[in-house]
């Protein structure tokens, strides 16, 4: 099933109707959250309270993601594209905690409710680290053959990527997602 196509079209449209109530919903609920933690941003360190930056989606189409900005500005000046590692230096304060809680994650539900997201889904990778990972780990394009999402199986299941290890066992999970979909499973997640 994870070769051919993982969801027939009834079942996509399903889902993207489910994704736009979802994250209309949340961002409405949610927006006095999403303020307080933009202030917390601008307070904490000088540079904008968002982030913004490409990623692979959906058939490695490109979007531009959109998170609160949990890292010094420029974090990536000097040694070009890099994982956080856990005790990064990088990450500000403010930006720990919003990592720890995902809060740095919710203005994604801008990007689901534009459909270049679903709320659940592999995670969406820098195209840098998609053309690596391709090299290296077989199956990894695999992940393309459905949105990326705000959340996922191997979310659940690991941690944030810090070696290339973590992105195979973390592959696992989301072909895992691909060959498994169904709503229940959505719902699970």
């Amino acid at each position: 099933r994870i070769l051919a196509e993982p969801m027939p079209p009834w079942e996509r449209n399903v889902k993207r109707l489910i994704d736009i109530s979802v994250s209309l919903v949340a961002l409405i609920l949610l927006m006095p959250v999403m303020l307080v933690a933009a202030a917390a941003v601008k307070l904490d360190s000088p540079g904008p309270a968002l982030y913004i930056q490409e990623r692979v989606g959906f058939r490695g189409s490109r979007f531009r993601l959109i998170k609160f900005r949990s890292m010094v500005v420029d974090a990536e000046k000097k040694s070009g594209p890099v994982w956080a590692g856990k005790d990064d230096d990088r990450i500000t304060r403010i930006g720990r905690f919003m990592r720890k809680t995902r809060i740095d994650e919710l203005p994604q539900l801008y990007n689901i409710l534009k459909g270049e997201m679903s709320l659940v889904g592999p995670r969406p990778e820098r195209e840098f680290f998609v053309e690596q990972l391709k090299l290296k780990i077989p199956y990894y394009p695999l992940r393309l053959k459905v949105k990326p999402g705000l959340t996922g199986w191997a979310q659940i299941k690991h941690n944030y990527d810090r070696t290339l290890d973590d992105v195979r066992e973390k592959l696992k999970y989301d072909l895992y997602y691909i060959e498994h979909w169904s709503f229940w499973f959505d719902l699970k997640i």
